[in-house]
């Protein structure tokens, strides 16, 4: 039997040229799809991208038997050099079946931070570890990882996740942060991290389980991952993923959600948003500047993966496009021009891609914008 839809709305109060736009021919009986188009933001079609099939880089950043390179930073370019910074590490992965004081939990585990320099983007020539786990006892020192670049003030900054020995399932990662005044160091560690998971959840019972909780606490009670830190409006915006204690599946994926905290020096201290989550959906973070706001590629996971958001005050993000099958980790291209097209920062950039189950490996990734289909031999208007 028919469900009937009651009218809501008159049909004098929607533009016509949005109802035929929609195709709506009846503004009286609108399904909740029908509702929800009709509180789409108004966008073009210039945030609209597809990539491109990812291409191995040569050098010494190609793939590498026995050697696990994953998740680069963004791309930047001092005197004619291009320059990343990536975490690196060793071995097969044993996960927390095995013995965790001695074998390597995750890929990310028992990193250092290396980097490398290119002339073109495409050949990579390794420089060295930036920056390398702590002494025993400190907060970073068992693994160094997932780091990010920001240049201010002809200085620079590495922002990236620590975890602190032993690495057990209910382990808190945190964020540290290093500077330098030139891109080949040397690095000076903060000696404590700028950031930390919110610390209202409470843990049920003793044993070493992350989905047994007797309180949740914040969206991000467990971990805080993925920092990048932007300049923006005289402060500096921390963008991060959060994980939460007794994390669970939603109908989008796992429950990941991204957090921002704020500062007036690119040191620290760090304060979080009382706006926190900033977005119930995403993974890895990808912000970038774009007319006097910040924009967001949101990926992996939640209702809202696989889309473009753009925020006017880098706190309230609306989406602007859907997007299929986007890079994970990216690192983008900062040298972009970021002044014209919303996505030319996402033209190409670097990424990581799964050689198998212990290794990884860096690759360049490419994208185009396209604002109409057609067929072959069809012309666009």
């Amino acid at each position: 039997m028919q469900t009937i839809n009651k009218p809501t709305i008159k049909e004098g109060q929607i533009p016509k040229i949005k109802l035929d736009k929609l195709g709506i021919t009846n503004a009286q009986y609108l399904s909740a799809a029908s509702k929800r188009a009709l509180q789409w933001p108004e966008v073009g079609n210039e945030w609209f991208i597809e990539f491109e099939e990812l291409k191995p880089l040569l050098g010494d950043l190609a793939y590498e038997e026995g050697v696990c390179r994953r998740d680069p930073s963004a791309v930047i370019k001092e005197n004619g050099i291009y320059y990343v910074w990536y975490s690196k590490s060793l071995g097969a992965t044993q996960g927390f079946a095995g013995n965790i004081e001695k074998d390597k939990v995750f890929p990310w585990d028992r990193c250092d931070i290396w980097y490398a320099t290119s002339k073109d983007g495409w050949t990579w020539k390794e420089e060295g570890i930036a920056v390398k786990r702590g002494d025993s006892g400190s907060f970073d020192d068992r693994s160094v990882f997932t780091v990010e670049v920001m240049k201010h003030n002809d200085k620079f900054y590495l922002s990236y996740q620590t975890v602190k020995s032993p690495y057990t399932v209910r382990v808190k990662n945190q964020v540290g942060l290093a500077w330098s005044d030139s891109p080949i160091g040397p690095w000076q560690k903060l000696p404590e991290p700028i950031l930390s998971p919110a610390d209202n959840g409470i843990w049920l019972g003793e044993e070493d389980n992350r989905f047994k909780v007797e309180k949740k606490g914040d969206f991000d009670s467990h971990k805080v991952h993925d920092p990048c830190i932007l300049p923006y409006k005289g402060k500096f915006y921390l963008y991060y993923k959060g994980e939460q204690m007794g994390e669970e599946i939603n109908f989008g994926g796992r429950q990941i959600r991204h957090g921002v905290a704020i500062a007036d020096n690119p040191l620290g201290p760090y304060e979080k948003s009382v706006y926190n989550p900033i977005s119930n959906s995403g993974h890895e973070i990808c912000v970038w500047p774009y007319d006097d706001g910040i924009a967001s590629l949101i990926t992996t996971d939640g209702p809202e993966k696989n889309t473009i958001q753009w925020s006017p005050d880098g706190i309230n993000f609306e989406i602007v496009a859907s997007i299929q099958n986007p890079p994970h980790a990216i690192g983008l291209n900062r040298t972009a021009d970021t002044g014209g097209n919303p996505t030319e920062i996402l033209r190409w950039g670097l990424t990581h891609i799964y050689n198998n189950d212990d290794y990884q490996s860096i690759q360049r990734f490419s994208s185009y914008n396209k604002t109409s289909h057609t067929a072959i031999g069809e012309k666009a208007i």
